[in-house]
């Protein structure tokens, strides 16, 4: 067994058997890992005196888990990260629908559900990374650019199989129509320089170490390794920014149809859209804040402003099954 998946049975050994949760105590499922959400959930604790409790997991066995327990579940709030898995979760009918002012004003609406179903937290952006000693940043472009025959053998990807690059797709159906995003993906896999790798910073260290020269990841992950190497010869380029902008997705979270504290994991919700909240609570991953009145870290600023793709993210979701199928069908592993 995995390591992810030891640490997963042994928290749900501490949870079997536990009383629902108190007006005081709030239970997150959160598939954010522990190190990003525990200062965090100490502080709302300390402020506000609503213990937190909480268990860590895969998206997909958190939301089969939620089913299992059904109205018997003690959770009262579902932590998820990106759209597709939030709008996947609001399609099982396992989220209830909330209504806040507060969550309005804090959370623009493309990072919210058209039904208030789910709210983003925190911002990535997947764009474009190159070998600075290998590309010029006018030889990008957009995602499209990077089916061109001037990319062949130089592109390098994660795997199809990750929800990252569905909700790519997906994004890139939505705007781009299907016909015209099956030659794109096509066009990719013409263009890879190797097979799809299992990870973003795989490919990052893939091309600094010249495998290849151009790849699409999320951007908390060049975070992570140019601050561990930072003499490392790589580039980020924000993507589109002459059209739609840069494809950007959310962690966000939503409360369950069978909390029993729903009042009280609104307020949570709402206090974690706040300002001190979503500073720790982007900064703990090198993401952007969702309430614009707050700045990024230093460090991700220095990168600079850019051009985002405001389509509302429901659409990772809606269109998450036709980006798969549309991948496969274009031999994109």
């Amino acid at each position: 067994m995995k390591k992810a998946g030891i640490i997963f049975t042994i928290l749900m050994v501490m949870f079997s058997g536990a009383a629902y949760a108190a007006d005081n105590e709030l239970v997150v499922y959160s598939a954010r890992k522990e190190h990003l959400i525990k200062d965090l959930f100490e502080k709302y604790e300390k402020e506000q005196g609503v213990k937190v409790k909480y268990i860590t997991g895969k998206a997909a066995v958190l939301l089969q888990r939620i089913l299992s327990e059904g109205e018997n579940t003690d959770a009262d709030i579902l932590l998820t990260v990106d759209a597709g898995n939030l709008w996947h979760a609001a399609q099982k009918g396992v989220l209830a629908p909330v209504s806040s002012e507060v969550l309005d004003a804090n959370i623009p609406s493309h990072y919210r559900d058209p039904d208030n179903l789910w709210f983003g937290l925190s911002v990535r952006a997947r764009t474009l990374v190159y070998n600075t000693g290998k590309v010029k940043k006018e030889d990008l472009s957009t995602y499209e650019g990077l089916a061109a025959p001037a990319w062949k053998d130089r592109l390098l990807l994660r795997t199809s199989k990750k929800v990252y690059n569905q909700s790519l797709v997906a994004m890139l159906i939505a705007t781009l129509g299907e016909e015209k995003t099956r030659e794109v993906v096509e066009g990719w896999v013409n263009n890879l320089a190797a097979p799809p790798y299992s990870s973003d910073t795989k490919v990052l260290e893939a091309i600094a170490a010249g495998q290849g020269d151009v790849g699409v990841v999320n951007t908390y992950y060049y975070a992570r390794l140019m601050k561990k190497n930072p003499d490392l010869p790589l580039g980020i380029f924000w993507a589109d920014q002459a059209d739609k902008g840069v494809h950007v997705n959310v962690s966000g979270a939503g409360v369950l149809a069978h909390s029993k504290n729903k009042a009280q994991a609104r307020r949570f919700i709402e206090w974690l859209s706040g300002t001190d909240a979503q500073k720790i609570f982007a900064d703990a991953n090198m993401e952007y804040p969702v309430n614009e009145s707050v700045s990024p870290h230093e460090y991700v600023r220095a990168w600079g402003a850019f051009k985002e793709n405001k389509l509302n993210l429901a659409q990772a979701g809606k269109l998450q099954a036709d980006a798969i199928k549309l991948m496969d069908m274009a031999g994109y592993k």
